[in-house]
């Protein structure tokens, strides 16, 4: 077991329950709100949060970032069902890469995030903790605009 798996990750798999509450809060109907302008519906929001995974597992795989995974099936955005099957799949790949990791590659191998920004496997996970809080603080406001009252544990963390 690896540095990252023994001491950050227990943190780090709280943050992605959030995700699971905000699925059981919602309703298929929910996932097509947009509130407006060029803001993606919410379902397309878990859609993007989702390839943002995406990218992050291949980043522990290749320790190169690339952002340019799309799903193939558009209309995964549309099921809470189908979020939350895709969503766990992606978590256990999310874990199998990161406890594939060997202590040299933690200690050692840089992630190339393009643009001369290059960080240990560590700071990896933190960025991707970083943009699941931003992805939840979106849907925050989703949740606001629909009147839906998520779990006590979203509210504590996100207001």
């Amino acid at each position: 077991m690896n540095r990252i798996i023994s001491e950050q990750f227990g943190l780090f798999r709280l943050y992605q329950r959030l995700r699971e509450q905000l699925l059981a809060t919602i309703s298929e109907d929910d996932l097509s709100f947009s509130p407006g302008g060029s803001n993606p519906t919410l379902g397309e929001l878990c859609l993007e949060i989702g390839e943002t995974e995406r990218a992050y597992i291949d980043s522990f795989h290749t320790f190169t970032q690339r952002f340019d995974y799309r799903h193939s099936d558009r209309g995964l955005s549309g099921s809470v069902a189908g979020l939350k099957v895709w969503f766990e799949e992606l978590d256990a790949e999310l874990y199998a890469a990161i406890e594939a990791l060997g202590d040299d590659d933690v200690a050692n191998r840089l992630i190339d995030r393009g643009h001369d920004f290059r960080v240990p496997a560590n700071v990896q996970l933190e960025i991707y903790k970083e943009a699941l809080i931003i992805f939840y603080a979106k849907a925050d406001v989703y949740l606001k605009l629909l009147g839906k009252l998520p779990s006590e544990q979203w509210r504590e963390w996100m207001g």
